[in-house]
């Protein structure tokens, strides 16, 4: 019917608004998106500083409390403004557990603005569904429950327990091993419950490979030949010996004989199975080892074919399709698609074999195609997905692949060997999935009991054990499912965190190495303690939370026990922590050795190194000191200039000639001087009075896009030159050419902005009557208006630095005029916003 689209007030989520239909009822409906999680857990004030909070604090004393998951999203009061007067809520969010937790934070933002319910009347509804169709949403609407409450709790318990032990280890460790080596080349040394036992399955295949010694052996090989130019090559039925001389024995046997005798000849039919109905892990292992794609990156791929329409619910354990599922509704809607239509067509027309009987999770039906698609819909990894999951849908309903097998038995003297042939009777299932498809193998003599075939040679063929290889992403994911390490869901993240860490890298054929670091942590943990990285600690954690997901266990006392068992662990681990000590000593270098001589040391006049590994930072040897650095930049010398407060000299950081740059004193980034500085502000967002490469200085006018933000000169920028927000990522590029530019202590009586003073070289001065010289705020002056023009940084991580301290200083009065530049009537549309500043 009709229907009206609004975008909703957080610009990212849109409303649908239509009347219906709603329990017999007529009603007016209102439809909209959450993106993700609403809310997320985290701690409280000052337990969020590394500084001032003992990490041991967090296990037990630290309050949590949940925050908005992105606050620029304003999410919490778009649902309540859309929220506001309705009489029932629908929540359709994704049918897990995660999405169950979405839910409960859904009600808790719009149920105080609701209308309240007569009586007992019903108000919150719950629909399951498992994939975005017609059908299936229709089904859903009619048969509406309610939310799951302790699935939402066992949800809020893995929250706060990865929250609280993972950042008590990872604090302690960043902390203790970044204050001691320079060259570990990771900005955090994390743990995670999860995470580390996915390391240590990494690290455990890599010292069976370390420790593997290859030892000799011997195989015998015979050829036979049944025909003049044909030949047979036959297998050992003792398939190897480890001892020359003996293999040397049987060989002077073998070779005393001249024929080879036929023993016995069987033939049976043999049968290799459709596959199972697919579930999440399979098409994980799928995507890396045979499409070669990363597991997050699949899952991401998955996502989106779900909410497309395109594929049913990709979250799920279950192999096993429910009685009731339509699987010809399924396969008739590919019929037309030129890959497979004849298999398909074949299908229908003779009728479909129920899918093999897997495993029921009671979550969601397996992974199937929903809807046809083609590659110039989807494109590249997106289609190849769609292909394999298609190509395994119609496999579960094809007949098993049959075939037949021959297998001969010879003698030669006393010693026995086979060959074996392979007939396809049936292809089945391989048709659709080839890969799987019987090898093309030479066709066996046809041969009786006693028959005698000219032996054509024997030989000894010598060969060595080869180590294991490095685990695959599909062989670690197989493992992380066996031992109940993470969920469907999170599984791609642990593998994805431990490659970001470092610990990892990602070889060719998708095989996992692990770095220095990662092996030196995983040996540290055995160590000091094994159970913080096998995996059963994490397992028996994991089938709690189940217990909680299923009302068998209570909340509070799961994640009491659970903590109390963590922080002994942390406590026992912090008392150890010299034996993790002693491994890194060997693999990484003190700070005092690491690093290049950058700038000098307010305190001893020395130079400190500066150390450009992750994280960056410069450390002076003889004070012992470490001053952190904003990241990803570069960091240089800033003219031999020393900081008015502390003498150390200053250095300049900068993004790249396209971005940002600003000075900054080491000593008052990691202390800062004023009240009103926060930890991480550089010289432009320091509030000294007189200091030239201060805000106070060099500070033009507010922002024109962040609410926080000065626009402040970058005095090094010249001749093109630019100021640049202390805040965000705006850059306002300005007077090319010029000969100097100056912040003026006066101000525009329009808008409060300093003034500024610009120095034209004559030759190439842009301003009227061969003037070159000229001063006047940026914002309001007509002879400006034309050399002015606003661009965003090019940074590699918008978030470099944190702090956000209050507007004070030059250029950042209250006191705008109304009919100020600075204050136009803000439009909706941000580019709009930013384009009306400078037209």
């Amino acid at each position: 019917g009709n229907m009206s689209s609004r975008k909703g007030l957080n610009g990212a989520c849109s409303v649908h608004e239509y009347t219906g239909s709603f329990i017999g009822q007529s009603a007016h409906f209102k439809m909209t998106s959450v993106c993700g999680h609403v809310m997320t857990l985290d701690f409280i004030g000052k337990y969020n500083s590394w500084d001032k909070v003992d990490p041991a604090e967090l296990f037990s004393k630290a309050p949590t409390e949940k925050k908005e998951a992105n606050p620029k999203l304003t999410m919490v009061k778009f649902l309540q403004v859309e929220g506001r007067g309705c009489d029932c809520i629908v929540l359709w969010l994704d049918c897990d557990k995660e999405g169950e937790n979405i839910c409960f934070e859904v009600l808790d933002a719009v149920l105080p603005v609701m209308n309240k319910p007569r009586g007992t009347e019903r108000t919150i509804y719950r629909a399951k569904f498992s994939s975005i169709t017609d059908t299936d949403i229709c089904n859903a609407m009619n048969h509406l429950g309610e939310p799951n409450r302790n699935e939402a709790l066992s949800v809020d318990a893995r929250q706060e327990l990865d929250l609280r032990i993972g950042c008590a280890f990872t604090r302690f460790q960043t902390k203790y091993f970044q204050g001691k080596y320079g060259n570990l080349d990771s900005s955090l040394i994390s743990f995670g419950p999860c995470q580390t036992p996915t390391l240590g399955f990494c690290v455990e295949r890599h010292d069976k490979i370390q420790s593997f010694k290859p030892e000799t052996y011997w195989v015998l090989q015979a050829k036979v030949n049944p025909e003049k130019e044909s030949s047979l090559t036959l297998d050992w039925d003792r398939v190897r010996v480890f001892d020359r001389e003996i293999a040397q024995m049987f060989l002077n046997i073998t070779k005393m004989a001249k024929e080879a005798k036929v023993e016995s000849v069987s033939k049976k039919e043999k049968v290799k199975q459709r596959p199972l109905a697919l579930n999440t892990v399979e098409m994980l292992r799928v995507a890396s080892a045979a499409l070669g794609m990363g597991p997050q990156h699949a899952m991401q791929i998955a996502e989106r074919l779900y909410t497309q329409g395109y594929i049913s619910y990709p979250r799920t354990e279950t192999t096993h399709y429910p009685e009731n599922f339509d699987l010809k509704g399924c396969l008739r809607q590919q019929a037309n698609n030129p890959y497979w239509a004849e298999t398909v067509k074949a299908l229908l027309s003779e009728g479909i074999n129920r899918p093999r009987k897997g495993h029921d999770a009671g979550d969601h039906p397996p992974i199937t195609p929903m809807r046809a698609a083609t590659e110039a819909e989807l494109g590249g990894d997106g289609w190849r997905l769609y292909e394999y999951i298609t190509r395994h849908f119609i496999a579960t309903v094809s007949a098993d692949c049959k075939y037949l097998q021959t297998t001969i038995s010879f003698s030669i003297g006393p010693e026995r060997f086979t060959c074996i042939g392979k007939v396809v009777t049936s292809p089945g299932f391989t048709e659709i999935m080839p890969w799987h498809s019987i090898p093309l193998e030479e066709s066996l003599p046809h041969c009786e009991k006693g028959d005698l075939f000219p032996i054509g040679e024997i030989k000894l063929l010598e060969k060595q054990t080869s180590p294991p290889d490095y685990l695959t992403e599909a062989e670690l994911i197989t493992l992380m499912e066996k031992h109940g390490i993470g969920t469907d869901a999170s599984i791609p993240v642990h593998i994805n965190n431990i490659c970001q860490r470092n610990y990892v890298t990602v070889e060719s054929g998708r095989r996992l190495k692990p770095t220095n670091l990662g092996i030196v942590l995983v040996h540290g943990y055995y160590k000091i303690d094994a159970e913080l990285v096998l995996p059963t600690i994490r397992s028996a954690v994991e089938k709690q939370l189940n217990l909680i997901a299923l009302g068998k266990a209570n909340y509070h006392q799961v994640l009491e026990h659970t903590l109390d068992i963590f922080k002994r662990k942390f406590h026992y681990f912090v008392d150890s922590i010299a034996g993790m000590d002693e491994l890194m000593e060997v693999s990484f270098s003190p700070l005092a050795a690491t690093g290049k001589p950058l700038s000098r040391c307010g305190k001893c006049h020395r130079f400190m190194k500066y150390i450009q590994a992750k994280p960056s930072r410069l450390h002076c040897s003889h004070c012992d000191d470490t001053y952190s650095l904003p990241q990803n930049g570069t960091i240089k010398l800033y003219k031999e200039l020393r900081c008015p407060l502390d003498d150390f000299e200053l250095v300049l950081w900068s993004s790249g000639s396209r971005g940002k740059s600003y000075p900054l004193c080491p000593y008052c980034y990691n202390h800062p001087p004023f009240r009103d500085m926060k930890k991480g502000m550089g010289c432009n967002e320091c509030t000294h009075p007189t200091c030239q490469h201060s805000l106070s200085m060099l500070g033009i006018g507010q922002c024109v896009e962040c609410e926080n933000g000065v626009l402040v000169l970058d005095s090094t920028s010249g001749p093109k030159w630019k100021m640049a927000c202390n805040k965000c990522n705006v850059i306002v590029h300005f007077f090319e050419n010029a000969h100097k530019v100056r912040v003026s202590p006066e101000t525009c009586d329009l808008c409060d902005a300093a003034l500024v003073d610009v120095d034209f070289n004559k030759a190439k001065s842009p301003l009227p009557g061969d003037e070159t010289q000229h001063s006047g705020c940026i914002f309001c002056d007509p002879v400006f208006q034309d050399l002015v023009e606003l661009k965003h940084a090019a940074m590699r991580h918008p978030m470099h630095r944190g702090g956000q301290g209050k507007r004070q200083g030059r250029g950042r009065g209250k006191g705008r005029r109304p009919g100020g530049r600075l204050n136009p009537k803000k439009p909706k549309d941000k580019m709009a916003a930013l384009a009306a500043y400078f037209v």
